[in-house]
């Protein structure tokens, strides 16, 4: 069989097994380039490509090339290419976003060499926490094995060996990734609105298909334990509670009515109504989502109504809550604030105020017209550039 038979052929094994990425993987294009070490994602024009090296790919089995095109789509989904390049230390990174996608891969998919949380059992790594939090632990190790020589995991220490001597034969290879590190802001926006269009057409086209979307890209996050609020939640609401948008009228029998006689008086009462932003990007961790819904449910028990809209680079849901403790999680891609401050804005009469939760992985050009709460999420970094008030949840 030639090359372009055998990523035919896993292509169609990827459809049967796995819908959705069978059917993101057709609407990419494919190269094949010596020049790279193993495989990768590069630029093709405002999209992204699958590069792979044609004698790599060969000796690889039925299964680990299986493997080898999901982890590259992974790649994409969750936006690590155009994030990549915020984080200080890319090769910790590199092996942050690499921990994080690889969960989401059979273990007997996965190529020899791939990076495993497991095999950091003295890190102590929550599973599917997300790059941010990976990234976070790592550095902490790798601090403490520049401090004291040692981080207290063996396999971790070797990784640190290999960077600091510039030998990256156990790290993940992500040099094809480059080429996005100097992108402008308008072409950033451009390459991540397209991939965020293939991601829709994926979806649509595998739910037309009766298939599932897998859980990493739409699934139900549940809120298993309510703690204290992190922030004083109804000192804020009362702040902005003469500029409700909603009058309730309660008849009153104790209250006698001044125009008709016999009739029961009108208790007037004023209730605000917040839209609360949630950013469900591939940067958010489970565990910041769940983090944001308990923040969020205690919102809804200060008796305000609440309107949820989920965005990662585009709108993805916009629904009223009633107070559960569980929440169906869309997106999944790369980071853009402006969809919701542009429909904040188009809505003013509608809302007291925009409360966003997010890892505060992006900034906006967008001025908003009302009332804005960033609330950053505590493992998150401080980001003082937005426009608003900004916060970040502590105990």
């Amino acid at each position: 069989m030639t090359r372009e038979d055998t990523l035919s052929k896993t292509g169609k094994d990827l459809m049967l097994k796995e819908p959705y990425y069978g059917f993101f993987l057709i609407k990419l294009n494919k190269i094949w380039n010596k020049r790279i070490p193993t495989a990768g994602v590069c630029k093709n024009g405002i999209n992204y490509q699958l590069v792979i090296n044609e004698d790599f790919w060969t000796n690889l089995s039925e299964d680990h090339r299986l493997g080898l095109l999901k982890h590259e789509l992974l790649h994409i989904a969750f936006g690590h290419l155009t994030t990549v390049f915020k984080f200080s230390d890319r090769r910790l990174a590199n092996i942050a976003m690499d921990m994080e996608i690889n969960q989401y891969i059979s273990d007997d998919l996965l190529p020899e060499g791939g990076i495993d949380i497991n095999n950091y059992p003295d890190l102590n790594l929550n599973t599917k926490a997300g790059c941010r939090y990976y990234y976070d632990k790592l550095k902490e190790a790798k601090n403490e094995k520049d401090t004291n020589g040692t981080s207290g995991d063996e396999k971790f220490d070797n990784l640190c060996d290999q960077m600091d001597a510039g030998d990256g034969a156990d790290l993940p290879d992500h040099s094809t990734w480059d080429e996005f590190e100097n992108l402008t802001e308008a072409e950033q926006k451009l390459i991540e609105k397209q991939v965020q269009k293939i991601l829709s057409d994926a979806k649509d086209d595998t739910l037309k298909k009766r298939g599932n979307v897998p859980g990493e890209i739409e699934g139900v996050l549940i809120l298993e334990e309510v703690v204290a609020a992190k922030f004083d939640w109804k000192g804020y609401i009362r702040r902005f509670n003469g500029i409700s948008t909603k009058v309730y009228t309660k008849k009153v029998r104790r209250k006698e009515n001044k125009r008709y006689d016999a009739n029961p008086g009108l208790k007037i009462k004023m209730k605000q109504h917040m839209l609360l932003g949630i950013d469900t990007s591939g940067s958010v961790s489970d565990h910041e989502l769940q983090e944001f819904m308990n923040e969020i449910h205690h919102i809804h028990k200060s008796g305000v109504d609440i309107t949820v809209i989920q965005c990662d680079t585009r709108i993805n849901s916009i629904e009223p809550y009633k107070g559960k403790l569980e929440m169906t999680v869309s997106g999944r891609g790369g980071t853009e604030f402006d969809p919701v401050l542009n429909y904040y804005n188009e809505n003013q009469g509608l809302y007291t105020s925009l409360v966003y939760f997010t890892d505060g992985e992006c900034n906006t050009s967008v001025t908003p017209k009302g009332n804005v709460l960033w609330v950053l999420s505590e493992q998150s970094y401080m980001n003082e550039d937005l426009p608003g008030k900004v916060i970040k949840l502590e105990l």
